[in-house]
């Protein structure tokens, strides 16, 4: 087989058509989540700890050089770059995104599960009325005897 018609079989087969459908509907299904975070879910939680954003939240474990030395007052930002910063706040962040998406995994794939035991416990089609397997074997008894 050439490596093209190698190529070929492999990237048409169903398992990895499967595959790129799901990494493309997982990209897709992420930004939903990072949008229910960032603006649906991060200002309540906000509102309650009284921050208005966790991105911003952070702790400077060294203090900037440079600026103070120097007499200049600096920005957040400035301050930020110049300094060694533990930013727990966009962690935070993340891992509020993470619980939200794996709740949600969780309740489609426990659905999926509901559904395919109802499939395998509905009843089989019920079969026409007729005579019973009793009923078959006496009349061929019956007509044997004649």
């Amino acid at each position: 087989m050439g490596f093209m018609s190698e190529f070929k079989e492999f990237a048409v087969k169903g398992n990895v058509m499967d595959l790129a459908i799901g990494v493309i509907i997982g990209g897709a299904f992420g930004k939903i989540i990072d949008s229910v975070v960032n603006d649906l879910i991060m200002p309540l939680v906000s509102a309650v700890i009284g921050s208005p954003d966790f991105s911003n939240m952070y702790t400077v474990l060294k203090d900037p050089t440079g600026g103070i030395a120097q007499g200049m007052a600096l920005t957040d930002a400035q301050a930020v770059e110049n300094a060694v910063v533990f930013a727990y706040g966009n962690f935070i962040t993340v891992a509020i995104n993470f619980l939200l998406l794996a709740f949600v995994v969780f309740l489609m794939v426990k659905f999926i599960n509901k559904l395919k035991r109802e499939e395998k416990a509905a009843p089989a089609p019920e079969a026409p009325a007729g005579p019973t397997q009793e009923e078959l074997l006496s009349e061929i008894r019956d007509l044997l005897k004649k």
